[in-house]
């Protein structure tokens, strides 16, 4: 998709794109007409009353440079969000997709309902995404995606904005690329050669970390979480050093395990499939840094992947095992299948002795609990430092990529004890799995500011999951848009 900007709403279209709002009388921004296209629509505004998500097209007598026009609604003023905008754009764009266009153009509401920046940032971000299609795999492939048009005053803060959301979406379609591909076709190998390609040609560096260093480095969570696999674990590491060389890096870490049975605490067959997505947090951590590179964002991150493939075999740790940590703690394993605390330990306790960061923010699909609390819409969040998580609920108001806060105190703590080693990777019974899991990590971290993510519910599209349009079924890309606000905000 190419995007340009027009400052007049009389351009030549095939399909001239205006919002309206709840009982508006009028397509905000369009301007006027003669009078039998008014007339139609007039007629189009009354039928549709601007409701969410109604679309209505009307087709323009011959003189007119538009041969369409086309009418969406976004509900009433008060309820608008950025993510209505992004939401009602994208269905703009699948229905230009649709029709087989090879462009479209799309008119910014009035500065009265948003302002520029904002609009043009949702109506690329939504158009963007939702013409995403996981289609590798299928001999039918999508249709090509039309080219857009914003018509917008132009202005240098204008272009910035355009740019900015072009990489933010392929950030988020690169994540989801990724995370949406089967388990024979993406190993702990594959993400790293995915690692390594950005890196090259995004100028970043890149180590990985393979299993006989893993090893002999005392990574023992990752190793014992990956030894039951002939795919050997990897630790993915990623450096954009565009900050002064003194400051302290912003480290993000992503859990990836590229298929997870449970290990010998085998998972029940219904939806193991979608255990490919088990590896959503890694490939957020990717897609953020891709898009970090490319933004050339005037500061040091640092991303931090343990890769394993939890399969049970002859090879697999099992229930009963002690294992120590990169963080030189033990930990008794009560069920392999929780299996991601392990891998994260190491790596945060590895972010943080190896790079003195900032701050620490994980990504992982830890646990079913988080969906049994919050549900598919909203992630969890557990985090040791007050400052980190309200920049992080900023960026979330700002992204409509939705957090919500749950405790983390000793009494949690507590309950991860071991009798027989330093900690236990499960905690007491069904009580509190999320937070516990939580606990697990915090035990990793001493220091530094910390925020972990769990992207259970909304790494991937789910039975209860609300319909949105820049999010096609399959993977999500959670996680690239709310972190990248907070690191240009920082």
């Amino acid at each position: 998709m190419k995007i340009r900007t027009e400052n007049s709403v009389k351009i030549k279209t095939s399909l001239l794109c205006g919002f309206v709002l709840e009982n508006s009388n009028n397509i905000l921004g369009l301007g006027k007409y003669d009078a039998k296209t008014t007339s139609a629509i007039n007629q189009s505004l009354k039928d549709m009353e601007g409701k969410l998500g109604r679309i209505s097209l009307i087709p323009m007598p011959g003189k007119n440079p538009a041969q369409r026009i086309l009418l969406a609604g976004i509900g009433k003023k008060e309820n608008l969000t950025n993510d209505t905008i992004r939401h009602v754009s994208g269905k703009i764009a699948q229905k230009s997709r649709e029709l087989k266009l090879k462009e479209f153009s799309i008119i910014t509401p009035p500065s009265f309902v948003m302002d520029s920046i904002s609009s043009v940032t949702q109506i690329i971000e939504g158009c963007k995404m939702s013409l995403y299609k996981f289609d590798k795999f299928k001999a039918e492939k999508a249709e090509k995606s039309p080219d857009l048009t914003i018509i917008v005053s132009k202005s240098s803060r204008i272009l910035h904005a355009i740019k900015t959301a072009e990489i933010v979406s392929e950030g988020a379609i690169f994540t989801k690329s990724i995370a949406n591909l089967p388990p024979n076709e993406c190993t702990p190998t594959t993400l790293a050669n995915f690692a390594k390609m950005i890196s090259k040609k995004n100028k970043m560096k890149c180590h990985v970390i393979s299993e006989p260093e893993l090893k002999k480095k005392g990574f023992g969570g990752i190793s014992a979480v990956g030894q039951g696999s002939k795919n050997e674990p990897k630790l993915i590491v990623l450096e954009h050093t565009h900050g002064p060389r003194n400051e302290k890096p912003v480290v993000l870490v992503g859990k990836a395990v590229t298929f997870d049975t449970g290990g010998i605490s085998l998972k029940p067959g219904d939806k193991m499939d979608e255990m490919k997505f088990d590896k959503c947090g890694g490939c957020t951590v990717l897609g953020i840094m891709k898009a970090v590179s490319e933004l050339k964002l005037p500061i040091n991150v640092v991303g931090i992947i343990p890769s394993v493939e939890n399969m049970p075999s002859g090879e697999s740790y099992r229930p009963g095992d002690i294992i120590k940590l990169y963080s030189g703690k033990t930990a008794e394993i009560l069920n392999t299948d929780a299996e991601g605390r392990l891998i994260l330990a190491d790596a945060l306790a590895y972010g943080e002795k190896q790079y003195t960061p900032k701050a620490i923010i994980d990504f992982a699909t830890l646990t079913g609990a988080c969906i049994v609390a919050l549900g598919t819409n909203i992630a969890a969040i557990v985090s040791n430092d007050d400052k980190l998580t309200k920049r992080i609920n900023e960026s979330s108001k700002r992204t409509t990529e939705q957090v919500w806060e749950l405790p983390l105190n000793q009494d949690y703590m507590d309950m991860i004890k071991s009798d027989v080693a330093d900690m236990k990777n499960v905690g007491i019974g069904r009580a509190a799995g999320t937070i516990t899991a939580a606990a697990f990590l915090k035990n990793a971290v001493e220091k530094t500011p910390w925020t972990h993510i769990d992207i259970a519910g909304v790494a991937w599209i789910q039975g209860a999951t609300k319909e949105k349009s820049y999010n096609p079924k399959g993977a999500t890309g959670f996680g690239v848009r709310l972190i990248l606000d907070y690191l240009q905000n920082l």
